[in-house]
């Protein structure tokens, strides 16, 4: 009996056109409107989800495994720092750009120590984004030209002397400083995190201790300060 060639070549083809799976996070829906719709005009991408906080672009990576995120820092609940070291510990081989509107030094080395494949700012053009998505694909970094040289600069002689500095919070300890500097009350960040008020309180005191802070304004200033809240907020 003769085979039909279509029935063979077909299999093959389809795996060639399979295509770089995107998840977009970022607390704003216009942005991400914007977004999407430049991703949908380059070829070989698909927008599989939208989240609105780190907790929920969380949440979507293991439910959905995207190849590439697009993770906006300064988002409520879970900010995209935070998000990206859980999600890189998690999922190793997900892809994450961070997505920001600033050139800082201190956002661009917490990003890239945290396991980020890329920083791009917001006021990329077009070519950019798909350059930076690209390049990502491959295996490769990407940082936007404007940050690109200070942080050659500067990366490489403050890894080691900062490392210590970055882990004086635990996970829990950021995820709830972050919780209180956005004006959350005790007995909300425990519903929100499935805690005792108790617990929250216990943590809260900790905080305290640890960075010399005797009450919640501090607290928000340092949140500021290290880039766990944006200066909006």
């Amino acid at each position: 009996m003769p085979y039909h060639l279509e029935a063979i070549v077909e299999p093959s083809e389809k795996f060639k056109e399979s295509k770089l799976r995107i998840l977009l996070a970022d607390d704003h829906a216009l942005v991400r409107a914007g977004f999407k719709l430049l991703l949908e005009d380059i070829s070989g991408i698909q927008v599989i989800g939208e989240a609105s906080n780190g907790r929920e672009a969380l949440a979507m990576i293991r439910t959905h495994y995207p190849d590439i995120v697009l993770m906006d820092i300064a988002m409520m609940e879970l900010n995209g720092l935070e998000a990206l070291e859980r999600a890189k510990k998690e999922f190793p081989d997900v892809h994450i750009i961070i997505l920001s509107m600033h050139a800082n030094e201190e956002y661009v080395i917490q990003a890239l120590r945290a396991g980020a494949s890329g920083y791009l700012l917001k006021g990329a053009d077009i070519s950019e984004f798909e350059l930076a998505i690209r390049s990502v694909a491959r295996g490769e970094k990407y940082l936007s030209p404007p940050v690109s040289k200070q942080v050659v600069n500067h990366y490489m002689e403050r890894i080691g002397v900062e490392e210590g500095v970055a882990q004086e919070l635990t996970p829990r300890q950021r995820e709830i400083l972050q919780l209180i500097a956005e004006g959350h009350s005790v007995k909300e960040i425990a519903h929100m995190l499935e805690l005792s008020a108790k617990t929250v309180e216990t943590h809260r005191a900790q905080l305290m201790e640890r960075l010399n802070i005797r009450d919640i304004p501090g607290l928000v200033r340092y949140a500021i300060r290290k880039g766990i809240v944006a200066s909006h907020v």
